[in-house]
């Protein structure tokens, strides 16, 4: 087993909203306590990028702002070889405006349609009103069925193609789009949220879980071994229990 995780986080420059960066600095951590580094490859815009020679990719949220600004170098070429690397079953988290790039395209709701990278059949519409708020979801079960707390600050709304499976179902708040109860995605080794927060720290399970999907590319089979999660666990639980308590 190798004794190192490679992690490139893409544009940390442009896509850092809610402390998004913090999900590196959980992985990093949670490594490091079982012997393993975290070696983390920054890749801002205009840089070039190599998927390949990564375990996991990282992208964070942005603005719409943000989103537009990337796409030209998105389409400098980083788009297909983001595909290629999904289609190789690299393990992505994608978070809200990252999540969005992924899909087909994102239409604002006065009609402007800016087109994506079209990895995975999904699309996004602006709304007039946003979700907002402390969330949570039930992972499915191919996702390690946690349960996830997180916050989310989103005006799109997201619909899933035909056969493509949320990362979760919605136990409180909006999600992809507030009317069919999922949130996220997940495609192939891709867990795409609009959790912020940022979302890792106060879910070791699915952390864990994300990064046991990363290791075991390379090593089939490979299990991390467990912490002692008890403060983690409890402030996700009291999170949890906050939140669903707003929904009685």
């Amino acid at each position: 087993m190798s004794s190192t995780l490679k992690i490139c986080h893409l544009y940390p420059d442009l896509l850092n909203l809610y402390g998004d960066r913090g999900n590196i600095l959980c992985m990093q951590q949670r490594l490091k306590w079982r012997g393993i580094t975290a070696e983390v490859t920054e890749v801002p815009a205009g840089a070039k990028a190599d998927f390949k020679d990564a375990d996991l990719i990282f992208i964070g949220g942005g603005q719409d702002f943000e989103q537009e600004v990337l796409l030209s170098d998105l389409k400098s070429g980083k788009d297909q070889e983001l595909k290629a690397a999904i289609q190789d079953g690299k393990t992505v988290l994608a978070i809200c405006g990252g999540y969005q790039m992924l899909g087909k395209y994102y239409e604002t709701w006065d009609g402007v349609r800016c087109d994506f990278i079209d990895a995975i059949d999904f699309y996004t519409v602006g709304s007039k009103e946003r979700m907002i708020g402390n969330f949570a979801f039930q992972c499915g079960d191919a996702s390690g069925g946690s349960t996830v707390v997180g916050f989310e600050n989103h005006s799109g709304k997201t619909y899933l193609g035909p056969g493509v499976e949320p990362l979760g179902k919605i136990l409180a708040g909006g999600g992809n789009n507030g009317e069919d109860g999922g949130e996220g995605v997940r495609y192939l080794n891709v867990f795409g949220t609009y959790s912020h927060g940022p979302i890792l720290p106060k879910n070791p399970e699915f952390c864990d879980f994300l990064l046991n999907t990363a290791l075991q590319t390379r090593n089939p089979g490979f299990r991390l071994e467990p912490l002692d999660d008890g403060l983690e666990l409890a402030a996700h639980d009291a999170v949890l229990q906050r939140v669903l308590s707003k929904q009685e």
